[in-house]
């Protein structure tokens, strides 16, 4: 093609990246630190795929359709260049601002997309861009993956670090993995930020948190804001994380957070005196309740487990399914689940009691992996320009796990006020399990 793109100059520290996805690798993570350049160079790639290499649809992930407006669509970069303004006109067909997408005139496809509710968008990318992962679902990559291994397509993952989650692994993984470029970069590796630029970050309210992350690439300090972090991190420390046997003497209780356009989550716990033991977990999304109704019966019969009671939110009482007159709470219970509904009460105070549970919390690792990660992630929003964080908690993927979570704290704290069991009777249930596993 005889059309050239305007240039784009990458730093000394990026062409690594570049040679490696043009001699032909499929995949690739970047930890840079915060003003490393990680999305201008990211989106000048893709750019770059789409009109040169191959026509077809390639995909820019955000957390959220909104920070990806807010970044790429309407943003510029340092020296006040818009995003955009690096797709030169003369190659763009058509621009639609509702959907973020362009179409260039060799018939390729740029969208910029949210992965919050990515299982709703219907696309077959060629190639991806994941810029924010370690705040991204993980169900972005698990979504779209296989598609790009179909297609032959690639991906790259750009990200600082927001603790040991998901991305965490990701890293972990392609740093072992020679089918994937790898690279972290600091500021002491690209030195395009001096300690004494850092140390005014620091002097001006930066917690030293968010500079080892965002700075340092440091994986070691927790997502800021994190509720639940340092509690997970301590129940690992104490071995209270791992293999949780199943007491075929203790009925398995099930914890909801419906969704209604948004996913389900269970938790499935059982009581061992002083102990919850969290045994396992569901999340699914776009699925009604006979879903469920079907998913408890198979694990019943796999597990031959033995349901005590099933708590859902309260307001399955209000919320109707498009069924005349009925509630969610009647059509559940038309299906064999008959819920106890949760108290309604500030979510707030539901998690101080869900931070005074964790102590007694035994998690099985594999088969509640994604509540450990949604656990590590759950966290309240920071407002860097007033250097305050909001009282409540960011909706995102790890929500629904967590709101299953907080109504379990609700419903054992009101258990114990209530006395439904007393000390004595929660030590002989501790000492039975123990004794029999």
């Amino acid at each position: 093609m005889t059309t050239q793109i305007p240039d784009f100059t990458p730093r000394s520290y990026q062409l690594d990246f570049l040679r490696a996805m043009d001699n032909g690798c499929k995949r690739a993570v970047l930890v840079w630190h915060r003003r490393a350049g990680k999305e201008i160079v990211c989106w000048n790639y893709l750019i770059r795929q789409a009109w040169y290499h191959r026509k077809g649809t390639y995909c820019y992930f955000f957390p959220t359709s909104r920070l990806g407006r807010r970044i790429l669509w309407d943003g510029s970069n340092k020296d006040g260049r818009n995003f955009l303004g690096y797709i030169p006109k003369h190659i763009i067909a058509s621009a639609n601002s509702v959907e973020m997408k362009i179409t260039l005139t060799n018939g390729s496809v740029i969208q910029i997309i949210g992965t919050d509710h990515i299982e709703n968008v219907g696309i077959n990318p060629v190639g991806c861009v994941f810029s924010e992962f370690s705040l991204q679902s993980p169900d972005a990559w698990t979504f779209t993956r296989p598609i790009l291994r179909e297609n032959g397509g690639w991906a790259v993952f750009n990200f600082t670090p927001r603790g040991k989650n998901h991305a965490y692994d990701l890293f972990q993984m392609a740093e072992h993995n020679e089918e994937w470029y790898c690279n972290r970069l600091s500021v002491e590796d690209t030195g395009i930020l001096s300690l004494e630029e850092i140390e005014k970050e620091r002097q001006e309210g930066m917690s030293e948190d968010k500079i080892q992350q965002e700075y340092f690439c440091n994986f070691d300090r927790g997502i800021e804001g994190a509720y639940y972090a340092q509690l997970l991190s301590k129940a690992e420390k104490e071995d209270r994380v791992g293999h949780v046997c199943y007491d075929p003497a203790v009925p398995v209780d099930t914890y909801w957070d419906l969704g209604v356009d948004d996913s389900t989550a269970v938790l499935f716990v059982q009581q061992a005196g002083n102990e919850i033991h969290v045994i396992d977990c569901y999340e699914a999304h776009g699925e009604g309740l006979q879903h469920y109704a079907r998913m408890l019966k198979q694990k019943e019969e796999e597990n031959t487990w033995l349901y005590g009671t099933h708590f859902g939110p309260h307001d399955l009482k209000v919320r109707e399914l498009g069924s005349g007159a009925k509630t969610r709470l009647d059509i559940a219970r038309n299906l064999g689940i008959n819920f106890e509904l949760v108290p309604n009460i500030p979510i707030s105070d539901g998690i101080e009691h869900a931070r005074n549970l964790w102590p007694r919390l035994w998690i099985d690792r594999k088969k509640c992996l994604r509540f450990i990660k949604a656990a590590e992630n759950y966290h309240r929003h920071y407002n860097e320009k007033l250097n305050v964080y909001s009282e409540r908690p960011v909706h995102d993927w790890s929500s629904h796990l967590m709101d299953a979570f907080r109504y379990m704290a609700v419903t054992i704290h009101r258990q114990r006020r209530d006395g439904r069991m007393t000390e004595e009777q929660a030590l002989a249930m501790e000492r039975a399990y123990h004794r029999r596993y």
